[in-house]
């Protein structure tokens, strides 16, 4: 089953690090997964993310306000 991953962001650089962060990891381990970035301010808001980046996996918003760390990202993502 593939997994929804949606990194939310508005543009920082940050935002764009985690996204190449999350799709490194999804292609270095093998993972099935859709990944996305909104960008749309309001729709970031309407996930509860006052601070970015933001992560969501499946639905769940996992992280927000910082970068992960590769322990993170296995725990978040698999």
């Amino acid at each position: 089953m593939s997994k929804k991953i949606i990194v939310l962001g508005t543009g920082c650089p940050k935002c764009h690090q985690l996204e190449k962060m999350v799709a490194e990891h999804v292609q270095t381990n093998g993972i099935q997964a859709e990944i996305t970035k909104e960008t749309d301010i309001v729709k970031i808001m309407g996930y509860g993310i006052m601070s970015t980046p933001g992560l969501v996996v499946d639905g769940k918003v996992v992280m927000n306000g910082r970068m992960p760390s590769p322990d993170d990202l296995k725990k978040f993502i698999g």
